[in-house]
This record gives structure tokens, C-alpha cells and sequence, in this order.
């Protein structure tokens, strides 16, 4: 799937508890495109492809180097670190990592029908690669029905609790999509967002 619907995913599992707070959303929520870094190496072997040695970054080490559990304990320990409810991050960010790994398997077959196997144990193990048959294309329906699904909750959630994901990257942002959108179809019965107790971490600016 896209890291779009991804990062959406991420967002609803930070969101399945009602007190998270900021910060321990964001490190959930991003969990959830986070296996994606090692598909970075396109932009290297995009500009290296007509070179006498190119650089297959992409081509070898995506769904490789990040899709597996190494690297799902790393980001879990560290998010585990710095979060404020640690149990409860480090549970939903260890979900939350795993529900991007079966989206792959369920929806990220390339337009050339290359499947990308999920080396779990990678890079200390070959045990434990997983691939499905029935696998869908990226731009095959099934995708745009979760990423629009996942969308319409998130606008609900932005209604119902007073903060969307722009929270992650500004707070003053965030407060004026909220407002836009209960001006639009009015308050909900809970306290609007300006007048809500804010916990700890949604403080920081």
C-alpha cells in the first residue's frame, strides 16, 4: 500500500485509546509508514540508472533492510524511551508495525506484477519470508477503499476529540482544521477543542 494509507492506519491505531496524548501519537502514527525508509534508496537508483553502475538500492533492500522485526523492536524501543505512557505506546506501536507488514502482503504487488516478500527475520535470517499469491496491485480498488475509509475516520476523529494528524508537525495548524471543521457541521456533544484539558505532551509546542 501507499506510505499515505499507511501513515493513515497509523494515525487510527494511535487514536484506539481516547488518552494518548501528542507526542505518543505521533510516535505511533509513525510507526505506521516507518518499514517504508528502505524504499528510499529509489531516489538513488532513479539517478543512477543510466550510470555504469547503478545503484539498485530499491530494487534489493526494499521490504528488506525495514520490513521486519529488528527493525520493528528498534523503532518500538526507542518510541518505548520516549513516550509517556510506555506500556501502551510500546504495545500499539508494535501493532501498529505489524498491521503495515500485512497491508504489504495483502496490497503491494508492483504494476509488473513483482511481488515484494516480507524477510521477517532479515538481516539474520532467510527463515520466515513471507509472500501471498492472491497479493493486489497498488492501484488495484481494495487500496483507494481503505485510504478513503481510513480518511473518513480521520476527519470523524478530528470532529469528535479535537486534533487531526497536522498535530504532528504544528499544533496552530491543527486547531484551525478542527475549527474549520466543527464550524462546518457544528460542535459535537464533548467540549470543543479550545476548551478541552490538555494533557502534558499536548502542550509542547
Amino acid at each position: 500500500m501507499s506510505p499515505v494509507t499507511h501513515f493513515l492506519l497509523g494515525w487510527l491505531v494511535a487514536n484506539g485509546p481516547a488518552e494518548t496524548g501528542r507526542r505518543d501519537r505521533a510516535m505511533i502514527a509513525i510507526v505506521g509508514v516507518a518499514p517504508d525508509l528502505d524504499g528510499l534508496g529509489a531516489v538513488a537508483e532513479v539517478l543512477t540508472k543510466n550510470s555504469a553502475t547503478p545503484l539498485l538500492w530499491f530494487t534489493d533492500y526494499h521490504h528488506f533492510l525495514c520490513h521486519n522485526l529488528p527493525f520493528c523492536l528498534l523503532y518500538t524501543g526507542i518510541a518505548v524511551l520516549l513516550a509517556s505512557r510506555r506500556i501502551l505506546v510500546g504495545v500499539l506501536c508494535f501493532l501498529g508495525f505489524h498491521l503495515h507488514l500485512i497491508c504489504d502482503l495483502l496490497g503491494g504487488r508492483g504494476p509488473d506484477g513483482h511481488q515484494w516478500p516480507i524477510h521477517y527475520l532479515a538481516p539474520f535470517s532467510k527463515v520466515w519470508e513471507w509472500a501471498w499469491s492472491g497479493q493486489w496491485q497498488l492501484n488495484a480498488w481494495p487500496n483507494f477503499a481503505v485510504t478513503i475509509a481510513a480518511l473518513a475516520v480521520t476527519f470523524l476523529l478530528a470532529y469528535k476529540r479535537g486534533y487531526s494528524p497536522l498535530e504532528i508537525l504544528s499544533p496552530a495548524a491543527d486547531r484551525k482544521v478542527v475549527g474549520t471543521i466543527r464550524t462546518r457541521f457544528g460542535h459535537p456533544q464533548a467540549a470543543p477543542v479550545d476548551e478541552a484539558p490538555a494533557k502534558p505532551d499536548q502542550e509542547e509546542a
